[in-house]
């Protein structure tokens, strides 16, 4: 359990904790009862989960020829609905889901030799699981987010971002608030899902073995029920690069 006393929090700051006592997970597992099990959350905290469990419970992992060099390549393919650019061994692609990502999601890491492991099918019901069972087991509201990592246009450097999310909202919207000087804010939408899941990355690493992480001090404000697919992925009219 957390030593950290949720009163002694200052208002307007975060802590950041790994969830230790995950078990390797294999399909069927019942990861949501797991997480409820040995995450130490408390109310209005945000559960951060790896992709990579998620698949895996959902048995979105499949087996790979490792002798075949176009198989994995075929599989990038099959996942997605839209090649943007090729480049050697890498594919930009479109996912079913929407997201623009190297290879389609496809991770051979931390996965057993000769499989890899897909996105799953739908990470917001995924999130909605793991927060129902929560909240039914703890009595308390939380944010669930899965988060993956993600390149980025432009920028050097990989960050972990949400899939998909519940009971937090995706975009926190300051349109027709004021800055700092007074000035009315016309367009300003902040990705705080995202941010989350990136600060969570930083004590869950790409090979500790942590694959969850709880968020501690977001404003209650921000929970309410949302969407990954629904509010963060732009739609192609509003996209200038498609």
């Amino acid at each position: 359990m957390s030593d950290i006393d949720p009163d002694e929090i200052p208002p307007g700051a975060l802590s950041v904790l790994p969830v230790a006592g995950i078990p390797e997970i294999r399909q069927g597992d019942d990861l949501a009862g797991i997480l409820a099990d040995v995450s130490p959350v408390v109310a209005y905290d945000v559960l951060v989960v790896t992709q990579k469990v998620v698949s895996k419970a959902e048995g979105q992992v499949i087996p790979i020829d490792t002798d075949d060099p176009r198989g994995h390549k075929a599989i990038v393919e099959d996942e997605s609905v839209r090649i943007l650019r090729r480049r050697g061994e890498l594919i930009i692609s479109q996912t079913r889901h929407g997201f623009v990502c190297a290879n389609a999601g496809v991770d051979l890491s931390n996965i057993d030799a000769g499989h890899a492991a897909l996105l799953p099918v739908d990470s917001d019901r995924s999130a909605r699981r793991i927060r129902d069972v929560i909240r039914a087991r703890r009595g308390i509201e939380i944010g669930v987010v899965i988060s993956d990592t993600f390149g980025r246009p432009w920028r050097r450097g990989v960050t972990d971002v949400a899939i998909g999310s519940a009971g937090i909202g995706p975009i926190l919207d300051l349109k027709g608030t004021n800055d700092a000087l007074g000035r009315e804010l016309q367009v300003t939408e902040v990705a705080v899902i995202d941010e989350i899941a990136g600060a969570a990355d930083l004590v869950m690493g790409k090979a500790t073995g942590i694959a969850a992480a709880i968020v501690r001090g977001v404003p209650q404000a921000w929970f309410r029920n949302g969407s990954v697919r629904e509010e963060i992925v732009r739609a192609p009219q509003d996209d200038l690069f498609r």
